[in-house]
């Protein structure tokens, strides 16, 4: 899975109706543009590309206020709402997705139900066990990584970041269970995007040609 899709999704459902710039701003203040492949070509490429696939639809407003063509304002459509929880669920349950994807389902969990979440973490250790047992039918970490000689490095590396994550996963549930955060159908959801005149603290500040559209 890309994270880039996923991250757009969700911040245009934040919106509502949102603008490339904006989408752009959003990620950047959460520092996606650090941590995943969100740079301001990806995201209008995405944005693009979702409009034509059908998950989003595209608004013509008024012209922008830099002058040129006018700014297209996107909001998700109901077939869009559906690509972004089947891929917010998958993000949660699967094991094996790179940080980036991992990550921007931590950050969008709050907009399922708390049991639901829980229970997606859950089954999220459940496959990290039994990938874990998988690899342990071959390689004991016991017995240290030597016994494959150099390479059995690589599998003390899988074997010891799928307990570090699990045990993570399991911490978080615990706090979610505790009645940490605030999730969907709870009241006023954590507000988590800019307002239009607010400035962002952490934006690259690099001007791309799609800014303005």
């Amino acid at each position: 899975m890309s994270a880039i899709r996923l991250l757009v999704l969700g911040a245009v459902r934040q919106h509502g109706r949102a603008h490339g710039y904006q989408v752009r701003n959003d990620l950047e203040y959460w520092g996606a543009h650090e941590w995943s492949n969100a740079k301001p070509g990806s995201i209008y490429h995405a944005l693009k590309q979702m409009a034509k696939q059908g998950l989003l639809h595209a608004h013509e407003i008024a012209p922008s206020t830099a002058g040129g063509p006018p700014r297209t304002e996107y909001e998700l459509t109901d077939w869009g709402t559906e690509e972004y929880f089947r891929l917010l669920r998958e993000a949660l349950t699967s094991y094996d997705q790179k940080m980036d994807v991992k990550s921007a389902a931590i950050g969008f969990m709050v907009d399922l139900p708390r049991a639901e979440a829980v229970a997606l973490l859950k089954d999220r250790i459940r496959r990290t066990e039994a990938w874990r047992s998988s690899v342990t039918e071959h390689y004991v970490p016991e017995d240290g990584p030597e016994q494959l000689g150099h390479i059995g490095e690589i599998m003390n590396l899988w074997v010891h970041t799928a307990d570090a994550e699990a045990e993570w996963t399991q911490r978080l549930i615990g706090r979610i269970e505790d009645g940490a955060y605030m999730f969907a159908g709870e009241g006023d959801p954590f507000v988590g995007v800019l307002a239009d005149d607010e400035e962002n603290p952490y934006a690259t500040g690099e001007r791309h040609p799609e800014d303005d559209r």
